[in-house]
């Protein structure tokens, strides 16, 4: 056979190879857009919430406590207090997703009162998360009030006088004893430097039950031991 003949065999070759390219483009177009894409920062938009519960003494113990404003004075009496309530995605979480609407209103930061440390946090968290919910300051707020009001704190961190040392998995197994509708794989455990930081449990995004979140559960603390500075 000629070379010339050789040449118009191979010529569909590019053709395959621009077909699988455009292939590619489309896989890849198709999973830009798919819904757990977490670049996509909708407002309403999200798959559940999370909601994290800081261990107040422990927080205090940190350079950051110079800006609390009572939290962390002698007799504060605060365990595990409201860090925030955060819309998340399968993998990821929205942020920061109507700058707009930045500000919450007076009124509505009084719907706020009792529920966070302090009006500053409850400022940030309105900003960073609240945003993301697709509901107005005063309904957000509201939401963050009913979730933590669902949720019962067992006995052993409600006067938690004495420094304590806890496994991971036994903070896990007393939450789930003190709220029988949890389950593992529904909550994780935060610490840092073998202290323990936080709890954070998963609702639906109706809050009307708790839910599996096992991006949230995997990634919480793996140590062997945590210890629980006591409540000021």
């Amino acid at each position: 056979m000629s070379r010339f003949g050789l040449q118009m065999l191979s010529a569909p070759r590019p053709a395959a190879s621009a077909g699988c390219l455009v292939a590619v483009i489309v896989a890849a177009f198709l999973l830009w857009l798919s819904p757990a894409r977490a670049e996509s920062n909708t407002p309403g938009e999200f798959d559940f919430y999370v909601l994290s519960l800081s261990w107040s003494s422990s927080f205090c113990e940190t350079a950051a406590a110079v800006r609390a404003h009572g939290q962390c004075d002698a007799g504060a009496n605060q365990g595990f207090v409201v860090h925030g309530l955060w819309p998340q995605y399968e993998h990821g979480f929205p942020s920061e997703c109507s700058p707009a609407a930045r500000f919450p209103s007076r009124i509505a930061l009084q719907s706020a009162q009792g529920l966070y440390p302090d009006e500053g946090l409850a400022r940030h968290e309105w900003l960073k998360h609240g945003t993301c919910s697709g509901k107005s300051p005063t309904d957000y707020f509201a939401d963050v009030r009913r979730a933590r009001d669902s949720l019962i704190i067992p006995p052993p961190f409600v006067a938690a006088k004495e420094k304590q040392l806890w496994t991971p998995i036994d903070i896990t197994r007393a939450f789930i004893a003190a709220n029988p509708r949890l389950r593992p794989g529904m909550l994780g455990v935060a610490c840092k430097n073998g202290v323990l930081q936080e709890v954070r449990i998963c609702f639906g995004k109706d809050l009307r039950e708790f839910r599996s979140c096992p991006d949230i559960s995997h990634q919480g603390c793996h140590t062997r031991e945590v210890s629980v500075p006591p409540i000021l």
